[in-house]
């Protein structure tokens, strides 16, 4: 029986869409995190009687025919780039955007990452790293007595030396926008890639067109909704309860057939 592979494929499919809110609910504190969405196609279909076919010698048409689908599958899992709410933290290189934009980051490998996680610190020489080491791209150094260390909105950096008042500049921040965000490869640790999908990465400067802001001594929350992850979870587990009743109603139909003298 068909109904038996087709209910399957709605219960591979919900168990798909369980792991994409569990998931989600796992990171409702991960700083910059933007939830997922599993979205689904139905499958092929058979056809019974096909729809404009020839129903007598007279040339009568089959009005609509009869098709049989075969089931769902996962099309794909969609990030809601939605902002997230700015937490005030009060650390001077703890850094939010608002707006559209990723920072740059170099990996160990001579590569580039891209990441919503503001959350900066210092390295051993100065250098403004992720949580990870990973050094923020432009590099940005700072020296060893420096102090009042200020972003602005446009991601300038500055600081005053000690026993002195006249500000410096250590760099600029520049962010990171792509045509398909979609389309970026996640890797971990808060950190993306671009892909074919994602298009080149375009760059530029905080506040200027197509670009967040900069909000210094902010994080930027996760954007995940806790009572609309557990409505949609409730949603899934009742379909996937629903898929199982099928496969149970179809065996007990073949065991019909099976018990038949």
């Amino acid at each position: 029986m068909r109904s038996l592979d087709i209910a399957a494929t709605g219960m591979q499919a919900q168990s798909t869409n369980v792991e994409t809110i569990s998931h989600n609910i796992a990171n409702m504190t991960t700083t910059g995190y933007k939830r997922r969405r599993a979205e689904f196609q139905d499958l092929i279909y058979q056809d019974m009687r096909r729809a404009g076919t020839m129903s007598s010698d007279t040339g009568d048409l089959v009005p609509s025919g009869a098709q049989v689908g075969l089931g769902v599958r996962t099309a794909g899992i969609y990030r809601i780039n939605e902002q997230g709410t700015l937490e005030q933290t009060g650390n001077a290189l703890d850094m939010a955007i608002e707006g559209r934009g990723y920072f740059r980051v170099t990996l160990p490998s001579g590569e580039y990452a891209y990441t919503r996680d503001g959350t900066f610190s210092l390295s051993n020489d100065g250098t403004i790293v992720t949580a990870d080491g990973y050094p923020l791209s432009p590099d940005i150094s700072l020296p060893n007595n420096a102090e009042n260390i200020t972003v602005d909105q446009s991601g300038q950096v500055q600081y005053t030396l000690s026993g002195q008042t006249t500000a410096q500049v250590a760099g600029q921040i520049q962010l990171v926008t792509f045509q398909n965000e979609n389309g970026l490869a996640a890797m971990g640790q808060n950190l993306f890639t671009s892909t074919t999908s994602s298009g080149d990465p375009v760059t530029g400067t905080p506040q200027s067109t197509g670009f967040g802001d900069i909000r210094q001594g902010f994080l930027e929350e996760s954007a995940v909704n806790v009572v609309t992850e557990i409505t949609d979870l409730i949603t899934a587990q009742r379909a996937y309860e629903m898929n199982s009743k099928v496969i149970t109603a179809s065996d007990e139909m073949l065991q019909t057939l099976t018990n038949l003298k």
